[in-house]
């Protein structure tokens, strides 16, 4: 078979064409630090790496929402909080009043404060987080509760009662989570339904009335909402516990998840480097060898 000089030429030209084309795939992955710059580079891989960063995006938005049903759930807290220590100076007062020392006088003085405290409470019941109020249900552009004498619970039951769904946050793929108490659980919703708001109102119409006898009874009822306040707030807890298990699990998939797009995407450094020395040189050494072999020709051996 007969060489001619064209098909030198076109051979030569190929094999630089093709050198040129490695070293410039590796000049790419070795500035952009990834081993896929396009998806032809690797299909299967390029959409598994697609999958990951949905993955860490959605895990991204999950942990937003944790983040702000553990501000709801802090703001709740310290409204509960509030809510004990008014509670329990009530019950230090009612002690005094029931005392067979408390006289009239007395009783009127430790009524006036009872009061105060009532309102107190009211207010604590209207904590907000944001401009949202915490404890009305969905309600959450109202105050739960009017101040003055009106004990009337002005929310809804929504996240109390289980067929009304409440304030949810999606907390992971899936998985939702009621974040709100509901005031009228403790507090109520006035008259005599005996709960928190209506008992500390006959306290202190009875402390009103000098009714000694009755003191004492109310002790023990306002012992029980006492306990009433502790378990909600235990249940808030539970609930914050909750958030934080949910928050570390999240941080431990996202840091997974990570690895794994940095292992399927990220380029081998110095795999890469030794790479693009190699494919250098043998590009540099086919130029110089196929500058002296393409300029030889017929009229170079007759000079």
């Amino acid at each position: 078979m007969r060489v001619t000089t064209s098909m030198v030429q076109r051979n030569v030209l190929a094999d630089l064409n093709t050198l040129s084309e490695k070293l410039s795939k590796t000049q790419s992955k070795a500035s952009s630090g990834k081993e896929i710059t396009r998806p032809s580079d690797d299909p299967f891989n390029a959409a598994r790496a697609m999958g990951l960063r949905q993955t860490q995006d959605a895990n991204k938005q999950y942990t937003r929402n944790i983040n702000d049903a553990q501000g709801w759930q802090d703001a709740t807290e310290s409204a509960l909080a509030s809510m004990t220590d008014l509670v329990g100076r009530a019950n230090t007062l009612v002690l005094q009043g029931a005392t067979d020392t408390a006289d009239a006088e007395s009783r009127l003085a430790i009524a006036a404060e009872l009061d105060q405290i009532i309102q107190g409470i009211k207010e604590s019941a209207n904590a907000t987080y944001g401009d949202t109020y915490l404890m009305g249900g969905t309600a959450t552009d109202i105050p739960p509760y009017k101040l003055g004498a009106d004990d009337t619970f002005q929310g809804n039951e929504a996240g109390l009662d289980p067929s009304i769904p409440g304030i949810v946050r999606e907390i992971g793929p899936g998985v939702t989570m009621t974040i709100n108490l509901v005031g009228r659980e403790v507090l109520g919703d006035g008259g005599a339904d005996g709960k928190l708001l209506s008992t500390l109102r006959q306290i202190s119409t009875n402390l009103k009335a000098n009714d000694g006898p009755a003191l004492l009874a109310d002790t023990g009822a306002l012992k029980a909402q006492q306990d009433t306040l502790l378990n909600v707030r235990a249940r808030n807890g539970s609930m914050t516990n909750r958030l934080t298990a949910a928050a570390t699990r999240l941080d431990q998939i996202q840091g997974a998840v990570t690895e794994q797009l940095s292992n399927t995407e990220d380029a081998d450094i110095v795999k890469t480097i030794i790479d693009f020395n190699s494919q250098s040189a043998a590009y540099q050494a086919s130029l110089r060898a196929g500058a002296n072999i393409v300029q030889t020709s017929l009229m170079d051996f007759l000079r």
